[in-house]
């Protein structure tokens, strides 16, 4: 994780710095600009794999869902704005976020049923900051995918192994539950989803 900017700006204006058609990805973290670590193949696979398992879900649900290709969100404590891997999108309330149209940005959790972060080489990002973030924008789901078993031990256990956490928001704090082998996913947003935890972390190596 590299700090590209060390004076710390708002989000307004971390939003009118951000670098068009840029392939480098950016966020803002308590007004610090941090670059983030580019992606390995086996990440994007476990993203594609992920999108496109939720999109048949709400598909066949019919429910006003979306996932971007690139959406921020912005934290309503302090100066924050995010890029999920997955940030799934509820259509009916883009109305109500003045910042959508032309910033591709959100900050209101009736905008933002689920949200996922794949673990990569910054994983306290996920289990810390983004965690306690996206808890106090008060996203209903929160998924946390460590197919590498990359986050510490008092995540994922001792010896580590890939480890699927589940954050859902129950009376304006997060509860946790873990998936890991053969477990059947639960989601509160997609209870009937047909998926388990060594399905996500095939996707890294299937090919």
């Amino acid at each position: 994780m590299v700090q590209s900017l060390l004076t710390p700006i708002t989000v307004d204006k971390f939003l009118d710095w951000y670098p068009e058609n840029s392939q480098q990805r950016y966020e803002l973290h308590n007004g610090v600009i941090v670059k983030m670590p580019p992606p390995t193949g086996d990440h994007e696979l476990v993203i594609a794999f992920l999108v496109k398992q939720i999109l048949l879900e709400c598909a066949r649900l019919g429910q006003p869902y979306d996932i971007p290709k690139t959406g921020f969100v912005q934290s309503t404590e302090g100066e924050y704005a995010f890029l999920p891997d997955v940030m799934l999108l509820n259509r009916s309330n883009l109305a109500n976020e003045p910042l959508w149209r032309n910033k591709s940005t959100v900050s209101q959790a009736s905008s933002i049923p689920l949200v996922i972060e794949v673990v990569s080489t910054n994983w306290r990002d996920d289990y810390f900051t983004k965690l306690g973030q996206y808890e106090a924008i008060g996203i209903p789901e929160y998924w946390i995918v460590d197919y590498a078993a990359l986050g510490g031990r008092k995540f994922i256990g001792n010896p580590k192994q890939p480890t699927i956490s589940i954050y859902s928001l129950v009376e304006g704090e997060y509860q946790v539950k873990q998936f890991q082998n053969g477990d059947r996913i639960k989601s509160s947003t997609f209870p009937e989803l047909n998926l388990t935890a060594e399905q996500i972390f095939q996707a890294a190596i299937a090919y």
